[in-house]
């Protein structure tokens, strides 16, 4: 039997497996990055009584973060290219991870705005610096799946969070929270420092590694200038799919555990189970999502109607959860919201899928950074409209209301921008 080791369409043997030592990097600060942003919310209605928030106060400290990280999308990428990976990559999570565990010296909405604010601009750093990492020590033939590992820790670190978090605060108080998860990430800076280097001077990667990570044909020089793309319908459209939608997911992010403990009086001890079926829920759709359009556009379905369908069931799954706060099971309720995560992520994966459809690759990336901003900018008015909200209403039906009719309307504004899927015609710069 011939055991000679196999060549891919390159003609290059993919000899060396230190690529994925750097990818499994990316994925645990993506783990560390979702773990810091969401203790807050776990703590939220021990801190709600013991600091005595009003559900306004938190909604402006929750905004705190994501303004900071929609701010963040702006520059994050740019600086990351002038910095490095390495280096830039160390200094966002160093920052990110002090100010995590600077919550710990908070006690006013002041403060806590202050500490939130700072994680968000940190936190901002963290996908452009993995994604840039890749783009160096992956070929494109495996830049998807290397993206989809390091990607999938955004979910590990939301599950872990119920897990750990009531377990620190019901031990060490509710300090130790964040104290603990933000120094993680210093634990991770102290292995990324010695561990990487671009491939080209890395002393551990071997010479048929490193040209099958270079393999790929160079880049073409031209550009296309990032203005360029503001007043593209398509840009507009994803942009304004990103600001509907994203602005759900940070709702359930940062309100979920408070829903739970006014609707059903769930505290610190009892709310890991209900938060990791919803963030189990959502890794299910994440993928279901992405293999419903692929499965209809192998069936026939152009590339429009296989993504806009896939969203359409998305959207029709969500519906429901407008009875969340209906509702007299707890189960119930967290199931109903559970499918409304997984159909949300479902209907993201197809958004994003959207960009490489309407977009040619040199663009791509400003143009996730581009509904990057807009989604974080929802999420930063969502917050401040839920406390308001909450506070004047006594309750979170007209926020599950907003929930479940959002992506109905996101898609109706992109099958109305871009009812083809007709590329962009894009100036370069």
């Amino acid at each position: 039997m011939d055991r000679r080791p196999t060549t891919d369409s390159s003609g290059v043997r993919p000899f060396g497996y230190y690529r994925w030592v750097v990818c499994a990097l990316l994925f645990f600060a993506t783990t560390i990055n979702y773990l810091d942003r969401s203790v807050l919310g776990v703590l939220a209605p021990t801190l709600r009584a013991e600091l005595g928030w009003t559900d306004q106060e938190y909604g402006y400290i929750s905004a705190a973060f994501t303004l900071a990280y929609a701010l963040g999308f702006l520059f994050a990428g740019w600086l990351i290219d002038r910095l490095g990976t390495r280096f830039g990559y160390t200094i966002y999570l160093s920052f990110w991870s002090l100010a995590a565990a600077g919550h710990a010296l908070a006690r006013g909405v002041v403060g806590f705005g202050f500490a939130r604010f700072a994680l968000g601009l940190g936190e901002s750093g963290n996908f452009p610096a993995a994604i840039k990492t890749v783009a160096e020590w992956f070929p494109k033939r495996e830049r998807a799946f290397a993206t989809g590992v390091f990607n999938a820790g955004s979910n590990v670190g939301a599950v872990l969070a119920p897990l750990l978090v009531p377990w620190l605060a019901l031990t060490w108080g509710w300090q130790s929270a964040f104290v603990v998860t933000g120094l993680v990430g210093l634990v991770w800076v102290l292995c990324w420092w010695p561990v990487y280097r671009p491939p080209t001077e890395h002393p551990r990667l071997s010479p048929r590694e490193l040209a099958y990570i270079t393999s790929d044909p160079p880049d073409p020089v031209a550009r296309i200038a990032w203005l360029s793309l503001l007043p593209h319908r398509q840009t507009l459209a994803f942009a304004v799919g990103k600001l509907l939608t994203d602005s759900i997911w940070w709702f359930y992010l940062f309100w979920f555990p408070l829903f739970m403990k006014d609707q059903f009086d769930v505290d610190l001890r009892s709310i890991g189970p209900p938060l990791i079926t919803v963030y189990l829920l959502a890794d299910v759709g994440s993928v279901g999502g992405g293999w419903l359009s692929s499965f209809l556009i192998g069936r026939g379905a152009t590339a429009n109607a296989g993504r806009k369908i896939a969203m359409l069931t998305c959207a029709l799954l969500i519906l429901p959860v407008t009875m969340a706060p209906h509702v007299d099971a707890k189960w119930v309720a967290v199931v109903l919201v559970g499918v409304a995560a997984a159909a949300h992520q479902g209907f993201s994966a197809n958004l994003f899928t959207l960009t490489s459809d309407l977009f040619p690759r040199k663009a791509v990336g400003s143009v996730v950074g581009i509904g990057g901003f807009a989604g974080a900018m929802g999420g930063f008015f969502m917050n401040l409209t839920a406390g308001w909200l909450k506070e004047h209403t006594g309750g979170f039906a007209v926020m599950f209301a907003l929930a479940g009719s959002a992506y109905l309307l996101a898609l109706i504004i992109v099958h109305g921008l871009v009812p083809r899927l007709a590329p962009a015609k894009l100036g370069m710069g």
